[in-house]
């Protein structure tokens, strides 16, 4: 038989056990601004960006070759700016992928898991433009590996200005399901429940104890928690139920708490070695996910307007297939060293498409230059022919 438990209690341990410290509420990451953020460039729309790596090594024939499979990155590209020709750095999963987020070509081994020392595109956005914890976030797919890619060890950067990261299973960490096991999982509440609760919190507020912003902060995280309970985040399953969650952690950071900037590493098709078809299925699952999280910024008054979004892979795979009728990633084939990527955005041209040779290390210096930020470490340029 289960216990009782009150709702608001049943919020504030999951917010403990699920690795929502009360360091984090304290340090404000979990707050949002008070009022509506204003661009950090005069003249510029773009208030908050998600950059999405679609990494584990996607070819273009699967995605834009292959228009069935992608068609939410296809209305991103008839609405924004398509780049056929990305040249990747082929260093293995890893080293691509941080690549993109330091804008250098990084020499990482396939099987290597510690941080470099070159600084993240969070890192330079956060240390120059004064941004708070709370405003940059990274959401993966899981894995050791991904959690570097929220800063690195530069001396002038590192950890303080690194972006808050949660894996693929967000908050929901061992703890928090046997919580649920415990307690059963709550009802959302309906809109007369929700005044009441927020004028008894008022009214109330456990004797006085919270402040205004303590208040605000939780009942962020309440809403949070809720809507990853009552959205099935934690049920999400198939071929790419990692990144699946990883997408859906982002939409519902984007959409409650309204940070900066979020980044997502995806990393589910990399099944491509095994089976073919199974990759496929990640490429159109992974479409229809960034399909939601693009409805979901649609639907959002403050984020539909003001709302970048770069989607590209961190490099392609073989021309040819395997023996076990899969794909891997080593033939030096244009399939593998070129991705096809695209950015939607208020201040990027329409329906554009660059046929210049460009490269993946370009995304970190545009993104700090949307934002008025210097990527001064890094080795790439500002994406030729995006800005309207």
């Amino acid at each position: 038989m289960k216990q009782h438990i009150r709702r608001r209690d049943f919020l504030r341990q999951a917010a403990l056990v699920g690795g929502l410290a009360p360091s984090l509420l304290a340090s404000g990451a979990l707050a949002l601004p008070r009022r509506a953020l204003a661009p950090l460039v005069p003249g510029r729309k773009t208030k908050h960006v998600v950059l999405i790596a679609f990494s584990g090594g996607v070819r273009s024939r699967e995605t834009f070759g292959t228009p069935d499979n992608v068609p939410s990155m296809l209305a991103l590209a008839k609405e924004g700016v398509s780049f056929p020709r990305l040249k990747t750095s082929n260093l293995g999963h890893f080293g691509a992928s941080m690549s993109i987020f330091t804008g250098i070509s990084e020499p990482r081994g396939i099987r290597d898991n510690q941080r470099g020392p070159d600084p993240t595109v969070f890192e330079y956005l956060r240390k120059d433009l004064g941004l708070a914890q709370g405003e940059v976030w990274v959401t993966t797919s899981g894995g050791a590996q991904q959690t570097n890619y929220s800063y690195g060890l530069h001396p002038e950067y590192g950890a303080r200005y690194g972006a808050t990261i949660l894996d693929g299973d967000g908050i929901f960490n061992a703890k928090f399901k046997t919580l649920l096991d415990e307690f059963g999982r709550p009802k959302p509440a309906s809109e007369r429940e929700a005044a009441l609760v927020e004028r008894l919190r008022r009214g109330i507020s456990d004797g006085g104890r919270e402040t205004g912003d303590e208040r605000e902060a939780l009942a962020r995280v309440e809403k949070y928690i809720l809507d990853e309970l009552t959205r099935g985040t934690t049920g999400l399953s198939g071929a790419n139920a990692g990144d699946a969650k990883a997408l859906r952690l982002a939409r519902n950071l984007l959409t409650i708490f309204k940070p900066r900037v979020v980044g997502v590493v995806l990393q589910n098709a990399d099944v491509a070695h095994t089976s073919f078809n199974a990759y496929s299925e990640v490429v159109r699952r992974n479409d229809a996910a960034i399909g939601e999280l693009m409805a979901a910024i649609r639907a959002d008054d403050e984020l539909r307007d003001s709302t970048a979004v770069f989607v590209l892979p961190e490099f392609g795979r073989d021309h040819d297939l395997n023996s076990r009728r899969g794909l891997d990633h080593g033939d030096g084939s244009d399939d593998l060293n070129y991705v096809h990527g695209v950015a939607w955005g208020p201040d990027f041209k329409r329906g554009r498409v660059v046929e210049d040779e460009l490269r993946t290390i370009d995304v970190t210096p545009t993104i700090c230059s949307l934002f008025g930020a210097e990527a001064k470490l890094a080795k790439g340029d500002v994406l030729r022919g995006l800005f309207a």
